[in-house]
C-alpha cells in the first residue's frame, strides 16, 4: 500500500493521501505509533494538495482523515486523542448516515477505554438512531461490539435501555 502511495504521489494526491491513510491503519493495528504518525502526517500533506485537477478528488471527503485518524489512535490505546478526532468527524457527517454510525461506534469505543461510561451511552444511542435508518454493516458490527464492552455496567439502567434499543434493532431487521 505503501508502495502504491508513491506511485500515486505526482499524479494524484488524493489517491496517495487515501492510500496512505490505510498504511497508517495498518500500522496501528500493528501498534507502531511512531510509523503510524509518519503515514498520518504524509497522508495530511497530500490531501492537503488535492485539487479540482485530480480526478480521484471526488473519493475524499473532508472527514476522512478525521475518521480514520481517530480509529487509528483508538487502535493505539490514545484514546482521548481519538475521542477529539471523532467528536468532529461525527459533526460534519450529520448527511452521512453510514459513516457517521461507525465514527459514533469508535467514539463509543473511545469513551468506554477512558471510563466515560455516561458519554459512552450518548454516542451509542446516537449509533444506533443512525442504525435504525440505515442498517450499514459496517457500523452495526463496530456498535454491537462497544456494547459488549459495556457489560461491566449492563445494570445500569442507561446501559441497560442501550442494549434494550441494540435488541430492538436486530428484531426489526
Amino acid at each position: 500500500m505503501e508502495q502504491a502511495a508513491d506511485t500515486a504521489e505526482h499524479a494524484s494526491p488524493a489517491l496517495s493521501g487515501l492510500a496512505l491513510l490505510h498504511v497508517a491503519e495498518a500500522h496501528a493495528m500493528l501498534q507502531s505509533t511512531s510509523d503510524c504518525e509518519r503515514a498520518l502526517l504524509r497522508a495530511e500533506r497530500r490531501l492537503d494538495r488535492t485539487d479540482g485537477a485530480d480526478a480521484a478528488a471526488v473519493l475524499v471527503s473532508p472527514t476522512q482523515f478525521g475518521r480514520l485518524a481517530g480509529s487509528c489512535y483508538l487502535s493505539l490505546g490514545d484514546h482521548q486523542r481519538a475521542e477529539s478526532l471523532l467528536v468532529s468527524a461525527a459533526e460534519k457527517l450529520r448527511d452521512r448516515r453510514k459513516s457517521r454510525a461507525i465514527v459514533l461506534g469508535n467514539l463509543t469505543l473511545a469513551h468506554i477505554r477512558q471510563r466515560d461510561v455516561d458519554a459512552a451511552v450518548v454516542s451509542l444511542t446516537e449509533a444506533i438512531k443512525e442504525l435504525e435508518t440505515t442498517r450499514g454493516g459496517g457500523g452495526m458490527n463496530i456498535v454491537f461490539g462497544a456494547a459488549r464492552e459495556l457489560r461491566p455496567w449492563r445494570q445500569e439502567p442507561l446501559v441497560a435501555e442501550a442494549h434494550d434499543r441494540l435488541l430492538g434493532l436486530m428484531t426489526a431487521a
